[in-house]
């Protein structure tokens, strides 16, 4: 492999946030601190928000309807309990709420902070009874788009994501605790 994928695989890494460029030291993974992840949480539930809001008022009925199968489709995951399987689909769920805001900058701020807080996010799921309450968020979220409530659907999503966090909050104390 030529270096060029590399350095642009290692650029990308570090735009992440996942890594860090140390003059002769090379790549490092970085270390979040309790404080950077709450503050990712902050703002990955204020995109969020902002980009279910934006749905309500602008998504297609074809749109709306594909959102609401996939929420549907992620009640078997959670019934199931596959935290990696129902992980991949809420990815693609947030995904689909991005591109329903038809706000391409939004999109891309949305994705790339999904980035940097994936790890964190994934962490939740393995908590006892996260999976069904996670796909009952959703139906909220997606109830108040189809409806075409944009305060609701801002008001439901920033409610799920700060669930997100007080989740990923209480599998870390008893898991994998944060450096402070």
């Amino acid at each position: 492999m030529s270096r060029t994928p590399v350095r642009e695989a290692l650029r990308q890494l570090k735009t992440s946030g996942l890594i860090d460029m140390r003059p002769r030291k090379g790549a490092v993974v970085s270390q979040a601190t309790r404080e950077q992840v709450e503050s990712l949480f902050v703002a990955m539930a204020e995109m969020e928000a902002t980009c279910a809001r934006l749905c309500a008022l602008s998504m297609t009925p074809i749109e709306r309807r594909r959102l609401q199968a996939r929420q549907e489709e992620m009640l078997a995951l959670a019934e199931a309990g596959d935290p990696d399987a129902y992980s991949g689909a809420n990815v693609a769920f947030h995904s689909a709420i991005y591109a329903g805001a038809h706000n391409t900058p939004l999109a891309d701020y949305a994705m790339g902070l999904r980035r940097r807080i994936g790890p964190f996010r994934r962490a939740q799921f393995r908590l006892e009874g996260r999976l069904t309450r996670s796909n009952q968020e959703h139906g909220a979220v997606v109830r108040a788009i189809l409806a075409g409530d944009a305060a609701q659907a801002h008001a439901a999503m920033l409610h799920h994501v700060s669930l997100v966090e007080d989740a990923y909050e209480a599998f870390s104390t008893t898991h994998v605790p944060l450096p402070r």
